[in-house]
């Protein structure tokens, strides 16, 4: 089929991030293109002509709604809440990266904000409380990030973009990944399988979660794992908050398991504009806890990269080829 041929391709932006990203994504089409924006629910009855979804949720409901469906695009890299199952022999699904550097950025940030602890540094100092030595009084020293040891979980294209940063703030880096005889562009020490997380815990002063979420890392953080690792020690996760045991990682806060945590994923989410707690357990009431409401990634390189991934695909499907970053193949039309 080429570009442009029968009629213009219609597209659907399903969901609050599909639709944020949909302005970009039009701007860099070069053909005609009918769009149609929604939440998951209310743009089931507008799917029946879509040819690409773009949505980070995919059900049966959508597939059986969607018969000429060719693509189903997820505009982010995560596809926990994808059904592939419901995906049809004509459809394909693709996913989009773009957020390794926004949210190495952000790792590195949290681990500086928590280990010079500027969060209640300018607490403080609004309250015009100085915690510092020209008051005459003792103050603890900080830690550096230099000379300490950040353990990686999930050695992919975010946690890479980690461990560059981190090796330029003279840290030693250690990893595990699900493949580690791939080549490494970092030449890391130690770079292993899922078979050293006990002893990659063991050794972190500050742990990086970048893994993605599956049936094998759901819950693979519990109180064992927590229990290995020095009390003075941190974790970030920017992955999914189902990959650590909340009710574990709670009580190590609270008790003095760990010094502390940065928190951009969490175990619940809001539905609507109320007030939503994001855990079961009252984080936000420890000093120790940075929280962040899964903003990690959200930046305008991540945005900028994303929508040209999108529209570049909806360009490969008008004219009949597989997408890039290819998940799920489908056939080709």
């Amino acid at each position: 089929m080429s570009e442009g041929a029968g009629g213009p391709i219609r597209v659907a932006f399903a969901g609050v991030f599909a639709r944020h990203v949909a302005g970009r994504v039009r701007a860099r089409l070069a053909l005609p293109c009918d769009v149609v924006l929604g939440d998951e629910h209310e743009i089931l009855s507008r799917l029946g002509e879509t040819d690409v979804l773009v949505s980070l949720v995919f059900t049966r409901e959508m597939a059986s709604a969607a018969p000429r469906l060719r693509l189903v695009q997820v505009p982010g890299a995560g596809l926990d809440r994808i059904d592939r199952g419901a995906l049809g022999p004509r459809t394909a699904l693709a996913n989009a990266y773009g957020h390794d550097v926004s949210i190495a950025e952000y790792v590195i940030g949290a681990m500086l904000a928590l280990a010079r602890s500027f969060c209640r540094l300018d607490a403080s100092l609004r309250r015009g409380r100085w915690e510092s030595v020209w008051t005459g009084s003792p103050v603890p020293l900080w830690s550096e990030l230099a000379g300490k040891t950040l353990g990686i979980l999930g050695y992919g294209r975010i946690g890479q973009a980690v461990a560059r940063r981190a090796l330029a703030f003279d840290m030693e880096v250690i990893a595990i990944r699900r493949h580690a005889d791939r080549p490494d562009p970092h030449a890391l020490a130690f770079l292993r399988g899922p078979d050293a997380l006990d002893l990659v815990l063991s050794r972190s002063d500050y742990l990086a979660i970048t893994l993605a979420l599956t049936p094998e890392t759901r819950g693979l953080i519990g109180a064992r794992q927590l229990a290995l690792m020095k009390p003075s020690a941190v974790l970030v996760n920017v992955a999914r908050g189902e990959i650590v045991d909340e009710d574990a990682l709670y009580r190590a806060l609270r008790e003095g398991g760990l010094a502390g945590a940065a928190l951009d994923v969490w175990y619940r989410y809001p539905s609507g504009a109320a007030p939503t707690p994001p855990g079961h357990r009252p984080f936000h009431e420890l000093p120790n806890v940075l929280m962040t409401p899964h903003v990690a990634g959200w930046t305008e390189g991540m945005m900028e990269s994303r929508a040209a991934v999108i529209a570049e695909n909806i360009h490969r499907v008008a004219r009949g080829e597989p997408p890039v970053n290819l998940v799920h193949p489908g056939a080709a039309a």
